[in-house]
């Protein structure tokens, strides 16, 4: 274990004291892809809460548990990451993140699905397996073709909501100890490592298909919480599966070796992994700090992840550059050579090169532009408040957990935060304490202005609240810059 390497005459500029550096200076850093020592600090957000952690009125008695929240990054692979971990079954016992409520990310699923399934010729004799299938808003696309599939979706609530929809989901956090435990059961199904009770709605006489032990694998530990699973596909005569998808889970898993050795051990020899995550440049380039919240571990890049792939045998082919989430990668994967090599991938690996991602000077501006961006917001809200002008919120989400907290702006800056999920309305915002309500609060209390928080969202949120807009209520978007619309 290293220090975390910052330069002293860069923290007293941001205007750290001498004993916050001293403290800095000797924190450890072991990078969790290549094992480095060396690291640096990149941004410090401060102690945060979970940024999905949304409250009930009754919580507020209580302590609200809050957590460091650092990006380094590895001076010798260069992967980002953040250095302080929170255990995962306080980030995903109970998740209130369900996709169906984005109309762009139903949409992006389904394209994406119909896609791969005339791509890759996927039929009833094929398996898509998807890691964090949420409510099965991805899964359900392949299903209504006919396509075999299973979810791993390690948050409960969510995985019963998939489930409803007849979408055959394991509960568990996926890992290389349950992909050969998937692959070992073939058809049969898998004995569960331990047996908690049922759930009062199963012993009430609902069937329990497929129990399967959760494990934790790439996500530490932590214990067992309820397992849900699903029968084996019909027709499907191994557990390896044609094709896998994890769609902004992969930056979630800390033991990122142990999860990349798990696609190769669930994936069939001509099969292909496709991953979409937050992509590293787009957070870096475009100050899109509030991507960063604990359940985010990583920050790709390709040269990061390169060499993480080939240490697991498994071999990058293909990567397409998509504008969803303010920039997105996605990364097509497979056992190493059987797949042709695209141009896709030394381009993209050359245009790293040339803007210096092997290097810390790409990195040590990323900090500066995100105070700039705070002065640039809270003065503009300040400058609002004293004109006697009114404000809320537009979408209860993690990022704008991460932007409210950092900001330092709370009940005194915004009225309430309107979001679209039910799941999300009459909670409170973390650490800020504001209300979540209905969209439909807008166009009731009319605010002046809205901070759309949800920024990623923008077309799809904006169209959506016309009226509000045609009546004379104007958004504030903060990133990458901020704008009023």
């Amino acid at each position: 274990m290293a220090p975390v390497q910052t330069a002293p005459a860069e923290l007293r500029r941001r205007g750290w004291n001498e004993n916050s550096i001293l403290c800095l200076m000797s924190l450890s850093f072991n990078c969790r892809s290549c094992g480095s020592g060396q690291g640096a600090l990149i941004l410090d957000l401060g102690l945060q809460p979970l940024a999905n952690n949304l409250l009930r009125l009754e919580d507020l008695s209580k302590a609200e548990p809050k957590f460091p929240l650092r990006l380094a990054v590895c001076q010798s692979c260069w992967l980002l990451q953040i250095l302080d971990l929170v255990p995962p079954v306080q980030l995903f016992s109970e998740y209130l993140y369900f996709s169906s409520f984005s109309d762009l990310m139903l949409r992006h699923a389904k394209q994406a699905a119909e896609r791969y399934i005339k791509e890759f010729s996927l039929g009833q004799q094929s398996l898509v397996v998807e890691i964090a299938s949420n409510d099965g808003y991805s899964l359900q696309n392949f299903q209504s073709h006919g396509v075999p599939c299973l979810g791993i979706e390690p948050a409960a609530n969510i995985a019963k909501v998939a489930r409803e929809k007849g979408i055959e989901t394991l509960v568990g956090f996926f890992g290389n100890d349950l992909a050969k435990e998937l692959v070992g059961a073939g058809p049969a199904p898998i004995v569960p490592l331990s047996s908690p009770s049922p759930p009062p709605e199963e012993r009430a006489g609902e069937r329990r298909p497929f129990p399967i032990h959760r494990g934790t694998g790439s996500w530490g530990g932590g214990p067992d919480q309820e397992n849900v699973g699903a029968r084996p596909a019909e027709n499907v005569e191994s557990r390896q599966a044609d094709l896998i998808l994890g769609n902004n889970v992969f930056a979630h898993a800390p033991n990122t070796n142990d999860f990349v050795a798990g696609l190769r051990t669930l994936l069939k020899p001509g099969g292909r992994i496709i991953l979409e995550f937050p992509y590293a440049v787009d957070l870096i380039e475009k100050g899109e700090f509030d991507t960063i919240y604990h359940e985010h571990v990583f920050y790709f890049s390709l040269t990061a992840l390169r060499p993480l792939f080939e240490r697991q045998g498994l071999s990058i082919f293909h990567v397409e550059r998509l504008p969803i989430h303010g920039g997105s990668l996605r990364l097509f994967a497979g056992l190493d050579r059987a797949h042709p090599m695209q141009p896709s991938v030394g381009l993209l690996l050359e245009e790293e090169t040339r803007k210096g991602l092997g290097s810390l000077s790409y990195y040590e501006g990323f900090a500066q532009r995100v105070a700039q961006l705070k002065h640039s917001l809270v003065g503009l809200v300040q400058q609002l408040k004293q004109q006697g002008k009114s404000a809320a919120g537009y979408g209860a989400s993690a990022k704008g957990s991460t932007l409210l907290n950092f900001f330092g702006l709370g009940k005194g800056a915004l009225e309430f935060v309107a979001d679209r999920s039910t799941y999300k309305q009459g909670r409170l915002t973390p650490g800020t304490h504001i209300p979540i309500v209905p969209p439909s609060r807008l166009l009731e209390k009319m605010p002046d202005y809205t901070l759309l928080l949800t920024w990623n969202f923008a077309d799809e949120i904006l169209e959506q609240q016309k009226a509000y807009r045609e009546k004379g209520g104007k958004f504030i978007i903060p990133i990458p810059s901020v704008r009023i619309v």
